[in-house]
């Protein structure tokens, strides 16, 4: 079988796999979303933090809860890295300096999950299980709550109530996220990936001595990793260790999990507002933009220029040679349109355009399909653009499932937009500008501008992927880049949950002859080319003087 045809096979077994889950999923996380009923568990928890689940919840009231949890989460992770060197199961390593223990803290509570340290030379048992796993799970579950919050704005009138944070965040984390997680965790335990806490052992003789390992819950961990598009690796190699990724099943069952649930959202979100048909117009824009990205990566990657590249079966440099390039190209491209980060190869080592796609899939803001929660609110802020471009072309003022997109609407919405991009190019071009930063770049020319501009854009859309050969562990990258993961994860919270109260409290418009049909074909084809305009004319000028330029050079 040839390499080609073996990417290909994968990427229909994916898209089946997903098709089969995609129902009973999506309704079931609308029904989670939309019970008033609370488990025994859960009243445990409410119980215990003090809040009640049945006040509904204003979105000041839904923005406050969301960033106060936020912040606690961050100091409780700081002072468990800082104190590391006094807790048991430390497994001797020492406590985490201040800067690197707040980029970790500020990346895995916003979902971004970049780490500038070896997770096998650096994190004991606690850290990891009780810190960062922890909040693989809680990150994820704020931002499904968001989304949540979002579509309740759409499905409701009249009033400015998005729900209660406490009890979607629960909700998320017990009912949804932790059984799917349990059950994956298994999977991947049978698939070879290992589950202990074990010390510090050595690994075999090799030329020049032998390896040490440590053991770790790494199975479970690497469950939630996946699911909730979290991304940060127990080891630094992440998905490319065998005790992470053990065998070509387990690595299209990550791939499998990375996309499950933003693509299942879709369908919560049509049933949550009354119209599967709106939820299928959402997903066939994400599903557009994946298999697109897919094919042009595969194509990149597989393409030969030379007589290595034909012996290889394509360009196999920063691959996983246990999966080719197929699979590998499959994982970028799935890792880098939603949040999660994680990898099975090394972006760095990809070809010029190859590494160009990666970061444009983040560019475009991770919607196609996104992080847990946020690929779906990031997706119908960009749905409201495009009906806001379409009201403008004819002379109408636009609307969207029954609501008026007016100008407190579109505000939110160019904010929401701005914000990320913002983010990405003042750090780079500060970093760029100044002289400490640019030492920490492997390469130079376009390849090394490559590098930092990589780095902002995972950090500032939450993503957590490296292109690798990027020194990002000094003060510099780790306290910028720290920041720009809080900005770039809370603030545009700010104008979701802000938008959402603003639809909430609207009356319902009836639909006419002149209204926008966003459940067909040419609305999906609107909005995908209202994506990727958008995005191309914000970042074509960075991408020319990195990806564009190293790629026409080859």
């Amino acid at each position: 079988m040839s390499s080609v045809l073996a990417g290909v096979l994968q990427m229909v077994a994916l898209i089946a796999a997903l098709a089969l889950a995609y129902r009973p999923l999506g309704d079931y996380m609308a029904k989670v979303y939309s019970s008033d009923k609370h488990l025994r568990v859960e009243k445990w928890i409410y119980k215990g933090i003090g809040a009640n689940p049945n006040t509904e919840m204003r979105w000041p009231a839904y923005l406050r809860g969301v960033l106060a949890f936020s912040a606690v989460s961050v100091l409780f992770l700081y002072l468990l890295q800082r104190f590391q060197g006094s807790l048991p199961g430390s497994l001797g390593f020492s406590s985490i300096d201040p800067d690197q223990a707040f980029n970790t803290a500020a990346s895995f509570v916003s979902n971004t999950n970049w780490q500038s340290y070896y997770g096998e030379q650096a994190m004991g048992h606690v850290v990891q299980t009780g810190g960062l796993a922890v909040q693989n799970f809680l990150s994820a579950s704020v931002g499904i709550a968001v989304a949540v919050a979002l579509v309740r704005g759409f499905a409701r009138s009249r009033t400015g109530e998005l729900g209660n944070f406490w009890s979607d965040l629960v909700r998320g984390t017990v009912r949804i996220l932790l059984p799917i997680s349990v059950i994956a965790a298994i999977v991947l335990v049978a698939c070879g990936a290992i589950q202990n806490f074990s010390g510090i052992h050595e690994v075999g003789q090799f030329t020049g001595g032998s390896q040490q390992w440590n053991g770790g819950a790494v199975a479970s961990q690497e469950a939630i990793k996946e699911l909730g598009t979290n991304g940060g690796g127990y080891f630094n190699a992440n998905s490319a260790h065998p005790f992470e990724n053990p065998n070509a099943f387990s690595n299209l069952f990550e791939i499998f999990l990375i996309l499950l649930i933003p693509f299942a959202l879709t369908r919560t979100f049509g049933r949550m507002v009354g119209s599967l048909k709106q939820g299928y117009a959402i997903l066939a824009t994400m599903v557009t933009i994946w298999i697109g990205f897919t094919a042009l990566m595969m194509w990149t990657e597989f393409a030969h220029h030379g007589p290595a590249f034909d012996i290889a079966g394509g360009a196999m440099e920063g691959k996983e040679t246990r999966f080719g390039v197929g699979a590998s190209s499959i994982f970028a491209v799935a890792t880098t349109l939603t949040s999660t980060g994680a990898v099975d190869s090394f972006h760095s080592s990809f070809t010029g355009l190859g590494g160009g796609i990666t970061m444009l899939g983040m560019q475009l803001g991770e919607i196609a399909p996104g992080g847990t929660g946020s690929g779906l609110y990031g997706m119908l802020i960009m749905a409201i653009i495009a009906v806001f471009i379409a009201g403008l072309m004819v002379g109408r003022t636009p609307e969207y499932l029954g609501k008026k997109i007016g100008t407190r609407e579109i505000k939110f919405a160019a904010c929401y937009i701005l914000i990320t991009p913002a983010l990405v190019l003042v750090f780079t071009a500060a970093a760029m500008a100044l002289p400490t930063p640019g030492n920490s770049m492997t390469n130079s020319g376009a390849h090394g501008f490559s590098e930092i501009l990589y780095a902002y854009t995972s950090a500032s859309n939450n993503n957590g992927s490296a292109f690798a050969g990027l020194n990002a562990d000094t003060q510099w990258f780790n306290s910028t880049l720290g920041l720009a993961m809080l900005l770039g994860r809370f603030l545009p919270m700010v104008f979701v949950l802000a938008l959402a109260g603003s639809l909430a409290e609207q009356k319902p418009v009836p639909a006419t002859a002149g209204t926008l049909r966003t459940e067909k074909p040419l609305f999906t084809g609107l909005l995908v080319g209202a994506i990727l305009i958008i995005t191309g004319l914000t970042y074509f000028p960075a991408l020319a003087l990195g990806p564009l330029a190293e790629g026409l050079a080859s």
